[in-house]
């Protein structure tokens, strides 16, 4: 793969391998990384709305010339819908189950479609119940080295990872530096924003294990103005790459499977600034917050910060009645 444009010169640095993936794994993360196409992992919320900045973002970029594969890593296997006109791509997960019970091998044009320029696959993963959506996550990219991964050629790689999910699959690109750096999706909501702060805590823990994942910035999605998210990316200290606006059009457009993100729309500037931002911006070390301060970024009204925790009692516990039992402590005669 050879390098995006605007790749930032932090982003160099040879990650450490991807330890207990097995070697097919660990060949390819490294191989990749020598070759270094920026590879963006995107996080945020469930329904914060990845998917449809991610479908819009690398439409815009492949409008820009850029060479780009969106790689859906949510088990909901949504992130391509709206880049495809609301039609499902047949799983990596899926397919490759289903070629391996009919002993056949899986092939790039199984699992990979092209829409104006953008690339696009969905690893996918278990039904509810079913399996572990982490280690299916993990297979799926053993699979994509089985099928060249590391020697395909693309300046970007976005990856789209649910970041409400605390497993270790889910947090695979910031845990074994398979990306070079990170972008919060969030809005001015309480829930998004502590996702994302989540993400900026994971960040941070693994770069003081020696990681080199930063985080590049946040998009707030459904922006109504009243700033809780840019005061949440000021105070960790991350940029924010774009604002969407809480805008009629765009979610009527999003909700038929419409592209907004092109440069004949009345939103392609917004996207396009994005796209340039996403490519040029450097990970940077976040300063996650605390859960008091992220309240403070709030109302009182609108959150529970003047609710005062009361502690319980035994009798509490037992509706009301207190109960007496006699102790059944020995008490030994002095002699």
């Amino acid at each position: 793969m050879t390098p995006g444009p605007g790749a930032s010169t932090t982003a160099q640095a040879k990650p450490e391998t991807a330890r207990g993936l097995g070697p097919r794994v660990e060949s390819a993360l490294d191989d990749a990384a020598a070759k270094r196409p920026q590879v963006i992992a995107v996080y945020g919320k469930g329904g914060i709305g990845k998917s449809f900045t991610l479908a819009n973002l690398s439409y815009m970029m492949a409008s820009q010339g850029r060479r780009v594969l969106l790689i859906g890593c949510d088990p909901k296997s949504d992130t391509t819908s709206l880049l495809f006109g609301g039609r499902n791509c047949p799983t990596i997960i899926e397919t490759s189950s289903r070629k391996k019970q009919a002993g056949e091998d899986v092939t790039i044009g199984d699992v990979c479609f092209k829409r104006d320029g953008v690339y696009a696959m969905e690893l996918g993963g278990p039904e509810v119940g079913r399996g572990c959506g982490g280690r299916g996550i993990i297979h799926g990219f053993e699979i994509l080295e089985s099928l060249g991964f590391h020697e395909w050629d693309f300046d970007f790689v976005l990856l789209d990872f649910l970041g409400d999910v605390v497993c270790g699959g889910f947090g695979l690109p910031i845990a074994r530096d398979m990306c070079q750096k990170v972008i919060v999706v969030g809005s001015n909501d309480l829930q998004s924003l502590y996702v994302a702060n989540n993400v900026c805590s994971a960040v941070q823990y693994f770069r003081k294990l020696g990681g080199t994942v930063g985080v590049a910035g946040m998009v707030i999605n459904k922006d109504d103005g009243t700033g809780e998210a840019a005061a949440f990316a000021e105070v960790a200290g991350i940029p924010v790459l774009s604002a969407i606006p809480a805008d009629e059009d765009i979610r009527r457009k999003s909700a038929n499977y419409q592209i907004v993100g092109h440069p004949d729309s009345p939103w392609g500037d917004l996207f396009s600034s994005l796209a340039d931002n996403v490519a040029e911006a450097p990970p940077v070390q976040p300063a996650p917050l605390s859960q008091d301060a992220l309240l403070n970024l709030f109302k009182s009204e609108d959150v529970g910060r003047d609710v005062v925790l009361e502690p319980a009692t035994a009798a509490d516990m037992r509706g009301g009645k207190v109960i007496e039992r006699k102790s059944l402590e020995v008490v030994y005669d002095t002699v």
